[in-house]
């Protein structure tokens, strides 16, 4: 199928409404606009430079956390929640009541995409897997109601307060499955040519167009992004928070989508998502240079303290874990005294590799803030 002859679907009228089918999209696959192959090999360039990273830097899971929380935090905002990064690493008991909804939606996508990352060891990329990733993430939140780890059997709409007025409406669910099952069978084809990043642009759409569960479709299909790319061994952690990029440019995002659909314009989505690839994998890489700077400058500075260096440099790996941390869990996580943990605390303060953030004298918290601003785009 040419990029420039593809007819995304047709819509079907339904009672009262119209729901759009999309094609079938488990074959082969070219184009002729130039374009798609510079940035194509962009792409490619600049996603392999951040598995390097990964590859190349000591104890990387330290920070493979940080990445897995800003993909959850920008996935989340997409998608209408209010949780900062510094929010999304703080304890709940520290988070305002009515912003722990949001709070818990974050959390539930950091664990789903712990989990899914987890279980790819044993099970391939498939429906399988989605569902259950869908179930982590709809475990206690806003629609949990709503079949968590399982395809829809009732028709669902974008936007809109019904079907009547609905900016989108999905295939039926009657189709869902047979859609979703042509989808896995393109995940993994591999009697048809088409490159990986071209591959999961066209099943982010795909995915998004089928919208299979009743709610959280716009999380699992970005969710689906890191996990294509760890399973086809593109990337070796879930090292690529595009979602930041999706974030950054929604609009052009849901546009890019929207075209699709209604112009047959799959050629503009697959540059728009290779451009996005590109520039965070490029940002991500970036970020690991400076990880690995503020390391070094970080140890020259502890080595200061004489003998409670080993100490403080104990209480900097635990900050590369956990950025934004109680006094009680850094002395847990330590497994030394509270007046040594006191004494840690002061001396990093000092040297200003901690910053206190709740302006209060009980239930402080300490920020590792020049580590967390990397992630948060002020040191970028």
């Amino acid at each position: 199928m040419r990029f420039e002859t593809f007819k995304a679907g047709h819509w079907q009228t339904r009672y009262q409404y119209k729901s759009f089918e999309p094609v079938p999209i488990n074959h082969d696959w070219t184009w002729e606009d130039p374009r798609i192959n510079v940035l194509l090999e962009s792409a490619n360039r600049a996603l392999g430079e951040l598995n390097a990273f990964s590859l190349i830097i000591p104890d990387v899971d330290l920070f493979i956390r940080m990445h897995i929380v800003k993909e959850a935090q920008t996935s989340s905002r997409i998608e209408g929640t209010q949780t900062s990064m510094n929010e999304a690493l703080m304890p709940e008991s520290h988070i305002a009541p009515e912003k722990r909804n949001d709070w818990r939606e974050v959390q539930n996508y950091v664990a789903a995409l712990n989990t899914a990352i987890g279980r790819l060891a044993t099970l391939p990329l498939s429906n399988r897997l989605l569902r259950e990733t869908h179930a982590i993430l709809m475990q206690g939140v806003r629609g949990e109601q709503k079949q968590p780890g399982e395809f829809r059997v009732s028709q669902n709409w974008i936007g809109g307060s019904n079907l009547t007025d609905a900016v989108f409406i999905p295939p039926s669910h009657e189709g869902v499955p047979e859609l979703m099952s042509d989808l896995e069978q393109f995940w993994h084809n591999e009697a048809i040519a088409v490159p990986h990043l071209v591959r999961i642009a066209i099943s982010h759409y795909q995915f998004e167009t089928i919208h299979p569960f009743l709610d959280g479709n716009g999380r699992i299909g970005r969710l689906l992004i890191p996990l294509y790319l760890v399973d086809r061994g593109l990337l070796a952690k879930p090292s690529l928070y595009i979602s930041d990029f999706f974030e950054r440019n929604r609009s052009s995002y849901y546009d890019a989508l929207t075209l699709v659909r209604k112009n047959n314009d799959i050629g503009h989505w697959v540059r728009f998502f290779l451009n996005g690839v590109q520039e965070t994998a490029a940002r991500g890489s970036k970020v690991f240079q400076q990880v690995f700077a503020l390391r070094s400058k970080a140890d020259a500075s502890v080595q200061t303290l004489g003998k409670r260096a080993a100490n403080a440099r104990a209480a900097l790996e635990v900050f590369y874990h956990k950025p934004v941390i109680a006094a009680g869990d850094l002395e847990r996580e330590l497994r030394v005294s509270r007046s040594t943990t006191h004494l840690l605390i002061k001396e990093l303060l000092r040297l200003g590799l901690l910053e206190e953030i709740t302006g209060q004298t009980r239930d402080r918290l300490y920020s590792f803030s020049h580590y967390l601003s990397l992630f948060t785009g002020s040191a970028i």
